[in-house]
């Protein structure tokens, strides 16, 4: 199984409710058609993110990482990065090698 780990950093104009609000609400039901998706997690830090300028993590699981790359190469994947982007000032993308 392939996982993905998203860093995401709020837009500065976004407080932290409106971005709880928005990835709940309008993007992660967007992000749930990415096709090939076996699971999604989304990690909201409760926390002030001052240190580590983190506001949450999104994790997503495939079958591979092809699976993953081919998912956000559909329209619906193009969709989810553009609304992601538009949201937030900084988006790291870590691709993992999960191990239980």
């Amino acid at each position: 199984m392939f996982k993905a780990m998203i860093l995401l950093t709020r837009r500065e104009d976004m407080t932290p409710d409106d971005f709880r609000r928005w990835w709940l609400e309008e993007h992660r039901p967007l992000a749930l058609q990415l096709p090939g998706l076996r699971r999604m997690v989304v990690n909201i830090v409760e926390a002030d993110p001052g240190e580590t300028g983190i506001d949450g993590i999104s994790e997503l699981w495939f079958d591979t990482q092809a699976d993953f790359e081919a998912a956000y190469a559909t329209e619906i994947g193009k969709a989810v990065a553009a609304d992601s982007m538009g949201h937030n000032r900084k988006r790291v993308r870590l691709l993992i090698d999960e191990h239980e």
